[in-house]
């Protein structure tokens, strides 16, 4: 149940996280979804760091609360997709298959440095002393 509730909380503060940064990228219906496109990759980068650094020593409803329920609520592939129908029924396919392939390779990348940075050594600070 902890797991269920962590979700929840978790999607609302992702959804109204991913729209009040919609808002301020500002982009019409038939223009580059930039604001999505961005989002998409911070959620990405955030999820592979997460899972990297956090996951292993992270209890079940904190790694619930964060992945499907922050995330997934940040991040949406339905997003994606409505604003690649939105630009190929506006006549810009070319500027939809050019977001598509975007968003799957910054994401990917995105994930892929996220792993990398969260899988090295975190410095850990130290406290010098005046002789």
């Amino acid at each position: 149940m902890p797991a269920l509730v962590a979700v929840l909380v978790g999607g609302i503060l992702g959804t109204a996280l991913r729209l009040g940064l919609d808002d301020l990228i500002v982009s019409g219906p038939t223009t580059f979804p930039l604001a999505t496109l961005i989002i998409n990759i911070v959620g990405s980068l955030a999820l592979g760091f997460l899972i990297a650094r956090v996951w292993p020593t992270a209890p079940t409803w904190l790694r619930a609360g964060v992945g499907p329920g922050l995330l997934g609520g940040f991040t949406t592939f339905s997003a994606v997709m409505v604003s690649m129908v939105t630009l190929a029924a506006g006549g810009k396919v070319m500027l939809a298959i050019l977001y598509l392939i975007l968003t799957v390779v910054l994401g990917f990348g995105a994930a892929a440095l996220g792993l990398r940075i969260g899988r090295r050594p975190a410095a850990v600070p130290t406290m010098e002393v005046d002789e």
